[in-house]
């Protein structure tokens, strides 16, 4: 627990953390692993909201939240509309238009609250946090980050173990075009969890070993004891050229079926950011099997990024319902 000094001398407690310090949600770098607990937290507290009759509560009330979604997706901008709803924002959704610049000071000439963004380029986002006035939150940009998904990650995690500190996390597949991998690495790690990377060779990601992980292209030392068991999709959209020899031999050698799943521990979970490709990184009876929080992973996408939205618009705690 943080400590703060008073004039006397005397060590009391520091005041709990109710906001976070950046007014914009970039990289899981961006966040202290106080911050962290603190979004799971009021993650927890958006989650009751989905059970009741009404899902609604005036958080937003007033507020404008953009969604500039610039490449594909499903479930993240399903996830971020769900959120913004029961959160009664003002929302607009944006699929295209002029270049990226020049729609953002378009954007910012409508002053909205909240840009929620996705495009297809690394780096696209923090230009749009230069531009704008409005806090941008990043819901994958290229290669980079997705740093929401490596949120609901924890909280996934989170609701089935004591505790992140000290978990094996095992993470296989196509870890060189992977954005959630680069969230979670950093999410992960700077809750206390000892990350394990395992692919192919050629899918590796250079330079790991910077954030403190163990990467290896040994699948049965990966999976020995880990806790948590997380597939990255292979994208075949983002590669130029041939990665490996077919996948029929992709899946022979990293993909995870129910006897490889034996080597992890014995409460191990498993979990898949989507889509999935079944029968290349993970088989049908693992996907549906007891082990899998994946359908898990889509609910409490919806309570985290709530969360990230109450915590970065700023309001009052006093202005949601009890």
């Amino acid at each position: 627990m943080s400590t703060l000094s008073s004039p006397s001398g005397a060590v009391r407690p520091a005041p709990p953390l109710t906001r976070l310090r950046s007014k914009h949600l970039l990289s899981a770098a961006d966040l202290t692993a106080e911050e962290i607990v603190l979004i799971l937290d009021t993650a927890e507290a958006m989650q009751e909201i989905g059970t009741r009759r009404i899902k609604k509560v005036p958080a937003l009330r007033g507020q404008t939240v953009v969604n500039l979604f610039l490449e594909p997706s499903t479930r993240t901008r399903t996830s971020f509309e769900i959120a913004e709803k029961r959160l009664s924002a003002d929302t607009l959704n944006i699929a295209g238009g002029e270049t990226l610049a020049d729609m953002a000071r378009t954007l910012e000439a409508m002053a909205p609250d909240l840009l929620v963004v996705r495009h297809a380029f690394s780096g696209a986002c923090h230009l749009l946090a230069d531009i704008c006035n409005a806090r941008v939150i990043n819901a994958g940009d290229g290669m980079h980050e997705h740093p929401t998904q490596a949120l609901l990650d924890a909280f996934t995690i989170r609701a089935h173990k004591p505790s992140i500190a000290g978990l094996k996390v095992t993470i296989v597949g196509d870890l060189l075009h992977s954005r959630v991998l680069r969230s979670n690495i950093l999410l992960l790690h700077a809750l206390g969890a000892d990350v394990w990377l395992c692919g192919p060779s050629t899918l590796m990601l250079p330079g790991s070993e910077r954030f403190g992980v163990h990467a290896t292209t040994a699948i049965d030392e990966a999976l020995a004891g880990a806790d948590v068991v997380m597939l990255l999709r292979v994208q075949f959209e983002r590669m130029r050229g041939r990665f490996f020899p077919s996948v029929r031999e992709y899946f022979e050698m990293f993909g995870i079926t129910a006897e490889r799943l034996r080597r992890a521990g014995p409460d191990a979970i498993v979990m898949h950011p989507g889509p999935m490709n079944r029968g290349v990184e993970i088989a049908s009876d693992v996907a549906d099997g007891p082990s899998s929080v994946i359908l898990e992973q889509v609910a409490n996408g919806v309570a985290i990024r709530m969360a990230v939205l109450y915590l970065l618009a700023g309001v009052e705690v006093d202005e949601v319902e009890p």
